[in-house]
């Protein structure tokens, strides 16, 4: 027994995982990643009233510009360093910069140090994003059992967003801005126990399987500076001076990027052949149009409730709580499906839900009752959505070998939080352009009638998103049929 736990390639001899702790360590990490990038959005003007971001110089939204460069730039490199030197490792590290950062930005006293502290966030994030799904992977190896745990992590990923919206709410309305911040602390330091204590260590890379640097270096600093680009243009605009040559700096360090892992790098850190896995290919496009359209929707479903219908902050987070369920329910309610069917069926019946939600609740105007009018294109969402994130889940890390798991995992989540930034901009520009045509005066009832308008066309364009994530969902392959004579290499289909 000892010899064949020595020779296994992913794990070290040690005793049995303990699987219920791993998959709460996991599920755990992840919510707190996924909230943070939302749960900010609801304090935004109270932060800039009480930190006086308007005399500072400072702009408001590099709070949460802040953390998303950091994330997107990361990931990738975050990924990859699970791979080489540990799982547990580098979800410590993660677990532990994220929780230093939350503890300094909560007890901020300027609009230099919050921001300074939601970048280093974002880069714990990026660390312990991939290292979540990567343990999860590696400790899961039957597939009822694994879709199960793909199926939690799946939900807590989407629906923490949600719940992001309703805790943020809450925080601020009965108790401070910064506990939205602090909150991470006792949570941070319970993760970093049951980590220690329940997540086995992945052996050291082979000798010679070191760290591509110069492909770390070019596609962080690419992947900075393109989300940048996309991050100032809401601001500027495409044409001017800093949008244009952060991404033009950005496309050129991607571009020589790929350079280094086709034909220089002897070890790349992503190896281009990664992207001839159909599965792992096609789950990243439906990831990329199906983030587009879920982020951008927290958005605007939370300026629809609060600019149109005129909902608190704690309003605002309660109505949140049926599209948090249904993510949820959804996630989960697939688990058991996903290996008998593999990810295709539930990807397209998922998304085909979520565009039929999506265009109902771009109809919604000054007049909406929430019963009648943003209950049911909520739930119909939260159920697709929570079907497509498992699903996608399932697809992106399928036939792939276990030294590659954090690869994936950070190619996923860096396709997640592209999706999510690009998504938002362009749809956030859609509908600037349709309310200033409306022209109509602030606070008058004709303002908010542009304002629903406006929303409601970036609504109708996440519903474009999704359909394009539909699209993308038919090249998805069908999963392999076992022959009826008995397996003897245990070799999984791809829906495992």
């Amino acid at each position: 027994m000892s010899a064949s736990t020595t020779r296994h390639p992913a794990v070290s001899a040690k005793a049995p995982p303990r699987l219920g702790l791993i998959l709460v360590a996991c599920c755990l990490g992840q919510f707190m990643n996924v909230l943070d990038a939302s749960v900010v959005n609801v304090a935004l003007p109270v932060i800039s009233d009480e930190l006086r971001f308007e005399r500072s110089g400072f702009q408001l939204q590099w709070v949460n510009n802040a953390y998303t460069i950091a994330v997107c730039g990361f990931l990738l490199l975050g990924g990859r360093l699970a791979d080489l030197f540990g799982q547990r490792r580098i979800f410590l590290a993660g677990a532990g910069l994220f929780t230093l950062a939350s503890c300094v930005g909560g007890l901020a006293d300027g609009p230099a140090t919050l921001v300074l502290a939601r970048g280093f966030q974002g880069l714990g994030a990026a660390v312990m994003a991939p290292a979540t799904l990567t343990v999860l992977g590696s400790n899961f190896t039957e597939p009822a059992a694994r879709a199960r745990a793909f199926g939690m992590w799946s939900a807590v990923s989407g629906a923490g967003g949600a719940i992001g919206v309703l805790v943020g709410g809450m925080i601020t309305e009965w108790f401070s801005w910064r506990w939205i911040l602090l909150v991470n602390v006792p949570l941070g330091l319970a993760l970093l126990a049951v980590v220690r204590w329940a997540v086995p260590e992945t052996r050291r890379p082979e000798k010679g399987r070191g760290l591509d640097v110069p492909g770390a270096v070019t596609v962080t600093l690419g992947l900075m500076a393109v989300v940048y680009a996309i991050a100032e243009s809401h601001t500027h605009g495409w044409r001017s001076p800093q949008v244009v040559t952060a991404l033009t700096a950005g496309v050129a360090l991607l571009a020589l990027f790929l350079l280094i892992q086709a034909r220089l790098a002897a070890h790349p850190l992503v190896p281009l052949g990664v992207f001839r896995n159909r599965p792992v290919a096609t789950a990243n496009a439906v990831a990329f149009c199906s983030i587009a359209a879920l982020f951008s929707t927290f958005y605007f479903f939370t300026l629809v409730l609060q600019h149109v219908l005129g909902y608190s902050p704690l309003r605002t987070g309660l109505a949140y709580l049926p599209l948090s369920l249904g993510i949820a329910v959804g996630g989960w309610g697939v688990s058991s499906v996903v290996p008998r069917t593999g990810p295709r069926p539930i990807l397209l019946g998922g998304l085909s839900l979520s565009v039929a939600g999506l265009l109902w609740l771009s109809r919604a105007d000054e007049t909406a009752v929430y019963v009648s009018d943003l209950l049911g294109p909520a739930l119909l969402l939260g159920l697709g959505m929570g079907a497509v994130l498992n699903a996608t889940t399932s697809a992106a890390t399928a036939g792939l070998p276990p030294h590659q798991a954090g690869l994936a995992s950070g190619l996923l989540n860096t396709t997640r939080q592209l999706g999510s930034a690009l998504g938002l901009v362009i749809l956030a520009t859609a509908a600037s352009a349709r309310t200033a045509s409306a022209g109509a005066e602030a606070g008058s009832e004709a303002a908010r009638h542009a304002l629903a308008s406006g929303y409601g066309l970036a609504l109708a364009g996440a519903a474009l998103f999704a359909f394009a994530g539909l699209l993308a969902a038919l090249a998805v392959p069908a999963p392999v049929r076992e022959s009826s004579r008995p397996s003897r290499g245990g070799g999984g289909s791809l829906a495992s």
